[in-house]
């Protein structure tokens, strides 16, 4: 039966069968050494002149060739034996070897760092990339970052509900992924930007505490480290004020930190709360970059950014969906401070309204933003007006939300952190390409699986679409 390469060490003159992926082949002659890798580790294996049949199997073998071995596990020679590397005080003596697939000569060095190789060679054999030690460790990294956080949300009772891929296009900042419905020709649904409304339907539906880790999907032009679907970790809460919402998520930063990535420090705890005129007259910036020692890689410097404007004038907005003279600077769904909703209410002093949105800001990304919600019919029409749409639109676009605020629900909020941009960042990596598995390329592209493509007459036809070239 296989074990793990890991677990080797426990088995020192015993027979053992273990399977992977050839990294290093050295033909010394007389004796012939292969490096065998899986998910948890690497051994030295070795064929020695007495054993024929093994010696040669052996010399037809290459790199990522994908191998069964079966053989002893000795002791290495002290002089031999490497200290502080995974089983660098023994080796395998190979027996037999079975050969499960062969591979081709990989286009790059899977057991060199590929930070060098031109990017779209590595999207394009992607699944060689992620091979390497370097991605293997990044995506496993996620994963246990990604447990850590559902295994501390469990324990604040939250409930992970997943929310669907297919919806309605609605206006809120972005351009929508459109899919056509064959069953009702004409009409189509949206890939979610993010499910900012259903989670506030889950408060209205009695869940309280709900969080995923939500794919979002944005047709945004080309920008930088943007993807055109990203993962956020998405909560919300009920019966909860803007502190409350605040004081959880630093909580669950700091045990992350202080659990997965104990080499790095967080300059200051509590994190400090910055306002959006102090950052903006201070850093130039909504995201500012507070850290004191910008060339320690291990600083993580988190701040709150607060009192963000609710409305600023379209014009000055590259919002899409902007119709009148005003605009939201987050999303229509946030309430504002207390002090201010007679003017909500009242429809004045509009670009004076200061919202309940709070950013979470590190080493000067934002990694998440969030606000205390409108949960009544009448303040959620009073900004659809401000933002210049009529009543037919407004019961149009958002009547379910409407509908659902006249049925009891609760006051509430939540959050979304840019999960991947997080990772990034604990990751200490350039961008976010590197740690996601499957990314697209700064253009959009997936090189691998050869995305966007067209489509035959046939789909289209059975769609009612036709392409206008």
């Amino acid at each position: 039966m296989r074990i793990l390469i890991s677990n080797l060490g426990q088995s020192v003159g015993q027979n053992v069968e273990i399977s992977g992926w050839v990294s290093v082949r050295r033909d010394q002659g007389k004796i012939l050494f292969l490096d065998l890798r899986d998910m948890s580790g690497a051994v030295q294996c070795v064929v020695l002149p007495k054993n024929t049949s093994a010696m040669e199997k052996a010399k037809d073998v290459r790199a990522e060739w994908v191998l069964k071995i079966s053989g002893v596990i000795n002791k290495r020679p002290e002089k031999n034996a490497k200290a502080g590397v995974i089983n660098g005080d023994i080796e395998l003596e190979i027996k037999d070897i079975e050969v499960l697939n062969k591979s081709e000569t990989p286009p790059f060095a899977i057991t060199e760092d590929t930070h060098g190789i031109n990017e779209d060679v590595r999207m394009k054999y992607r699944y060689l990339d992620l091979r390497t030690e370097r991605m293997q460790k990044n995506i496993r990294k996620r994963d246990a970052v990604i447990k850590f956080i559902r295994d501390s949300l469990h324990e604040k009772l939250f409930t992970e509900v997943e929310t669907p891929l297919l919806t309605k296009s609605t206006p809120e900042g972005a351009r929508d992924y459109i899919v056509p419905s064959r069953l009702y020709r004409g009409n189509f649904y949206a890939l979610p930007q993010s499910p900012q409304q259903y989670k506030q339907l889950l408060m209205a539906a009695g869940i309280e505490r709900y969080f995923q880790f939500a794919k979002c999907m944005r047709d945004e032009d080309t920008r930088g480290d943007r993807q055109p679907e990203f993962t956020q970790l998405d909560m919300e809460m009920s019966f909860v004020n803007r502190d409350d919402v605040m004081a959880l998520n630093e909580e669950l930063l700091i045990a992350l930190v202080k659990k997965l990535y104990p080499e790095k420090r967080i300059q200051q705890i509590p994190f400090p709360k910055i306002t959006y005129k102090e950052a903006i007259a201070k850093y130039s910036s909504d995201r500012p970059d507070i850290r004191k020692d910008k060339n320690d890689p291990n600083l993580l410097a988190f701040c709150w950014v607060v009192d963000f404007p609710f409305f600023e004038s379209s014009k000055k907005s590259d919002n899409p969906d902007a119709e009148g003279e005003w605009t939201y600077t987050h999303n229509p769904f946030s309430r504002p401070v207390d002090e201010h909703m007679p003017n909500l209410m009242n429809k004045k002093d509009i670009g004076a309204i200061l919202t309940t949105q709070y950013d979470i800001v590190l080493n000067g990304y934002e990694i998440g933003g969030g606000s205390i919600r409108n949960h009544t019919r009448e303040a959620l029409m009073k900004v659809f007006e401000i933002l210049g749409h009529d009543k037919d639109k407004i019961a149009r676009d958002f009547g379910h939300m409407l509908h659902a605020f006249d049925s009891g629900t609760p006051p509430h909020g939540g959050i979304a952190w840019g999960f991947d941009r997080l990772m990034m960042l604990l990751q200490g990596e350039p961008n976010i390409r590197e740690v996601i598995a499957f990314p697209k390329t700064g253009e959009g592209r997936d090189l691998m699986m050869d995305a966007p493509a067209p489509v035959s007459e046939k789909q289209l036809k059975e769609l009612g679409l036709k392409i206008v070239k």
